[in-house]
């Protein structure tokens, strides 16, 4: 039997064209490509109409779902080519490289062995992804370091007077149009550098042995033509075999797990991470692009480029374009290439179409040189039921997965937007981010701006969550009763809870509620509840939006701010800085909750709770401050009674640095207070005023603090009106009530009584 072996780089337009054009020469009777053995009868599906690429094979185990590997196939991958090549012919193909199955088993014990050397079998290393590269850092069984540290290539593109083996590669194999002889080159290439390089890992060998294994298997099948596509790496180890009884000993006892596979839809920004051929590209679009237009010497490029730019509303011109292409040539011939690559291509796109500007060149980079290209699967592919009920409803309800970022405002008023929505509250219940939420700027709640872009590793997630349900509506409510059973926490059983009802889940939204009547029960922390109750409120609003019943979830919110009300006052007192900032945001967020309540009762408990705590002399200033801005946004506190605790609050007799604390939270976010009220301002002015060094420099980060969080017009008003005002000004009277002298005396005793003073006969 004739084997052909034809070492490739992954995902090489240059190499899949020379692949292609020596399988058209050779027609071969049997096509062996790298890849997983696992997904042989996946392959039936190449050529299919509806199997587009860029797509990729998911192999997983079921039992174990982060143990997951893809390999991805674009159009102008050599892989793809070949297959596509046998399909076309009718000719067998299969896939050749060390099983999943086995890989994923070396794997489990691999991590077992590395969680009990660490002394901790719960903290497993993760799994190490297969990878055919010999970029790959791997180690062998003692544990050594290991093997390859770098790209071997690089070692040939340093001889060659290149940067990197990336680049050394392209313009020796990618861009050559004489292809003569090209496979046996590179085959000789890898064999001196094995020679040269360190010993290979335990994995690489086994992958290597299975390969000709497979390769002696066909010839066992009396094919005579055989045609081999491997990575470059490989393709000495598959020209010269060792002995069968080596290799059968090497694959001797492989333990084995199940393993299932798919097809699933790619990217081309996905293609450029490792995935499980270790190799991963930085320019896929404009690989598609050498792919379709091999002969192309810049010019088509830089016309999408100003096609591109032009929908920008830049001004480009077909000159611009000349210019570019000319500059690019005129580089690679500086440099010594038989072409303009891209790095050529960019920097005459840099210097002519954008104006030096990095800016333009990211947006080409996105758009252009990794695009944003997505595959295509049959519908009629195997898929996890999970999966093929989610693409279902994305075709019902009109929402395509692309890889592109598309905008969808809901109006949950039409019955196919609320639909949407519940659909995509629904999958972030499952952790399927595929839409992002987006606040849409108004104040009503009827409409929501969601922003959706598909990224291949939903795929893996789907299949994982697919455990819990068929459906999605069934696997997120399964799952977040889960989740509730296990949370201990009542703010993440809220937050749960927030996100259910939106989902139209009303047998997780019952589990949800009942949850949280226990814990609350239980629950006497005072910030946890304050942490819970702005959830519950936001839940109850949805009620009239979305038709649910958020009244079950109203009693619980007014018990629990009940009890907050309760013991607010005793959680402010005896408390450290740091406690009191937390305090101080969940008192915003906790009015802010009572407000949108709008309960007469539950604002009068609030109001009488913030009263407690601004007239508590052990309450930490900061709270005692805001708790009287509270009252006075509400227009509990005016006039007299504000001016009087305002008075108190920055008294002299007070260390300035609890004043300092006070005027803090009184301002917290406003300092509307100051710009209209004049005692207000005089009582600020005269304290900061006398104020001597030493307690000023202490005061004075908190006081910066405090006026940063003004807006920049506030900042400059109260600069005004310091520069205008004067300085020697009285303080304000705190009462225009005369004193009764009469009475005043008949507390005089009593307080030196309390002082500890003797009282004389002449006083």
């Amino acid at each position: 039997m004739a084997v052909h072996v034809l070492g490739i780089r992954h995902h090489g337009p240059g190499s899949a064209r020379n692949v292609r054009q020596y399988l058209e020469a050779l027609q071969p009777d049997m096509v062996l490509v790298e890849g997983p053995p696992d997904a042989d009868a996946l392959l039936q599906w190449v050529g299919h109409k509806e199997l587009q690429p860029p797509v990729a094979i998911l192999c997983y185990q079921p039992d174990r779902l982060q143990q997951g590997v893809f390999y991805p196939f674009a159009a102008f991958s050599p892989e793809w080519q070949a297959i596509q090549y046998a399909r076309e012919r009718n000719i067998p193909v299969r896939f050749m490289d060390l099983p999943v199955a086995h890989v994923f088993a070396l794997q489990n014990e691999r991590a077992q062995r590395a969680a009990l050397h660490a002394g901790n079998p719960d903290d497993a290393p993760p799994p190490l992804h297969m990878n055919n590269s010999a970029v790959a850092e791997e180690t062998d069984d003692t544990g050594a370091m290991p093997v390859f540290a770098h790209d071997p290539i690089s070692h040939l593109a340093a001889a060659a007077g290149f940067s990197d083996g990336e680049k050394w590669w392209e313009h020796m194999f990618e861009y050559r149009q004489d292809t003569g002889g090209i496979f046996d080159a590179v085959a000789e290439a890898m064999s001196a550098l094995r020679d040269e390089l360190p010993k290979m890992s335990r994995m690489e060998k086994l992958r290597e042995a299975w390969m000709r294994k497979t390769i002696r298997q066909a010839e066992k099948e009396l094919y005579t033509t055989l045609a081999v596509v491997c990575g470059a790496w490989h393709a000495p180890a598959l020209q010269h075999m060792p002995k069968q009884k080596d290799d059968n000993e090497l694959l001797k006892g492989l333990p084995k797990v199940k393993v299932e596979c798919t097809w699933i839809p790619w990217t081309y920004n996905r293609l450029s991470f490792t995935s499980g051929y270790g190799a991963g590209i930085f320019s896929p679009g404009w690989y598609a692009h050498t792919w379709q237009y091999p002969h192309d010497d810049g010019t088509r490029w830089m016309a999408r480029v100003a096609g591109l730019l032009r929908t920008k509303q830049m001004d480009t011109s077909v000159a611009h374009v000349i210019d570019a292409v000319r500059m690019a040539g005129s580089l690679a011939a500086l440099r010594g290439y038989s072409k303009a690559g891209l790095e050529e291509l960019n920097e005459a796109t840099l210097s002519v179409l954008c104006n030096g500007e990095d800016v333009l060149l990211q947006l080409i980079h996105d758009a252009l040189i990794v695009s944003d290209t997505i595959g295509d699967v049959p519908g009629e592919v195997p898929k996890p039921p999970l999966q093929h009920d989610i693409e279902k409803t994305q075709k019902s309800l009109r929402l395509p997965a692309t890889a592109e970022m598309k905008e969808y405002t809901l109006d949950l008023r039409k019955e196919n937007d609320l639909e949407r929505s519940v659909f995509l509250h629904r999958l972030q219940l499952l952790d399927i981010n595929w839409g992002q939420n987006h606040a849409t700027g108004g104040k009503g709640t009827f409409k929501e701006l969601w922003r959706l872009q598909w990224e291949p590793e939903y795929s893996i997630t789907i299949i994982e969550k697919g455990s819990w349900g068929n459906t999605v509506a069934e696997a997120a409510t399964k799952y977040v009763n889960s989740e509730a059973e296990k949370a201990q926490h009542l703010a993440i059983v809220c937050q749960l809870l927030a996100k259910a009802l939106p989902a139209e889940l009303p047998v997780a939204v019952e589990k949800l509620v009942q949850c949280i009547q226990n814990l609350a029960a239980s629950n006497g922390d005072v910030v946890q509840l304050m942490e819970a109750v702005p959830g519950l409120v936001s839940v109850i609003r949805y009620g009239n939006v979305r038709n649910t019943d958020a009244a079950m979830v109203t009693g619980i919110t007014e018990s629990m701010i009940t009890r907050i009300c309760v013991g607010l006052p005793v959680a402010c007192t005896a408390i450290d800085d740091a406690a009191a900032q937390k305090i101080l945001e969940l008192l915003y967020q906790t009015d802010d909750a009572v407000r949108l309540l709008q309960h007469a009762d539950i604002s009068v408990q609030w109001q009488q709770s913030l009263q407690v705590i601004a007239h508590h002399t052990g309450a930490a200033p900061v709270l005692k401050g805001y708790a009287t801005r509270l009252l006075a946004d509400a227009q509990v506190l005016q006039g007299r009674q504000l001016v009087q605790l305002f008075y108190y609050g920055m008294s002299r007799s007070n260390p300035p640095s609890m004043s300092a604390a006070w005027l803090e939270g009184f301002l917290k976010g406003n300092g509307a207070f100051l710009l209209l009220d004049p005692q207000l301002w005089q009582v600020v002015t005269t304290w900061v005023s006398e104020l001597e060094e030493g307690p000023f420099e202490e005061v004075l980060p908190l006081l910066r603090r405090t006026f940063a969080r003004f807006t920049p017009p506030e900042r400059r008003k109260l600069g005004e009106k310091v520069k205008h005002s004067s300085t020697g000004a009285p303080l304000p009277a705190v009462a225009d009530a005369a004193i009764d002298m009469e009475r005043a005396q008949c507390a005089i005793p009593v307080v030196l009584q309390l002082l500890g003073i003797q009282q004389t006969s002449h006083e």
